[in-house]
């Protein structure tokens, strides 16, 4: 009987002893700064925030392409089968048209920036889906525009941002409310031209990483 009480005393101090080394290297470790642990050794800090400085842009200059690969759709249905749908100016060429549209709108929108950098801000149209006679005078619609923006450095021509893809989509009116905005001097070319002047403020003002 005496032997197994000795056992027992002895069994009952071993696991205390263990518990307690238990509970004294959880401590330590939770002490130790991040990635010193055993848990997180090799671990390293979160990366910090990266600096944002003001966009310093001059826009000396704005070139418009319109790949020869895009399709052009004169057809009056809802939803025409090509690249670029515009209804916006006379019958003509619709490339030169929307080019001249996208040129006018970055030359007005952000013509005014004075900032020590001149930049030439490059755009390679990729849709233009504006909508029909027969959309407009209904249901109304999306113009659904997208381009490929690339900003240069005009002394040297080194690319600073892009080319990156703009999506310049527009809510397009139909039905009364487009024969009211063509009345009050709104008409698609008109709307067309002050929102994407707005995307291309957006586009090269702002804050931006400090190494762009």
């Amino acid at each position: 009987m005496a032997g197994r009480r000795h056992l027992r005393i002895i069994g009952a101090l071993g696991l205390a002893f263990g518990l307690s080394a238990c509970g004294a290297v959880e401590t330590v470790s939770r002490a130790m700064p991040l990635g010193l642990g055993p848990a997180g050794a090799g671990a390293t800090p979160a990366a910090a925030a990266p600096a944002l400085v003001a966009r310093d842009y001059r826009l000396t200059d704005v070139i418009v392409t319109v790949p020869g690969e895009l399709t052009v759709s004169e057809a009056n249905g809802y939803i025409p089968a090509a690249d670029i749908v515009w209804r916006g100016d006379p019958l003509g060429d619709r490339k030169a048209q929307i080019a001249a549209i996208i040129k006018t709108a970055f030359e007005t929108g952000a013509g005014y920036l004075d900032g020590p950098r001149p930049v030439i801000a490059e755009i390679e149209i990729r849709r233009w889906h504006s909508i029909t006679e027969r959309a407009r005078y209904t249901t109304g619609g999306l113009h659904n525009i997208d381009f490929l923006l690339t900003i240069r450095d005009a002394a040297t021509g080194a690319v600073l941002e892009g080319p990156r893809m703009v999506d310049a989509d527009l809510p397009a009116l139909g039905g009364q409310a487009a024969i009211r905005a063509e009345q009050s001097g709104m008409g698609q070319k008109v709307r067309l031209t002050t929102h994407l002047g707005m995307i291309a403020r957006q586009e090269l003002t702002g804050m931006v990483p400090a190494r762009f």
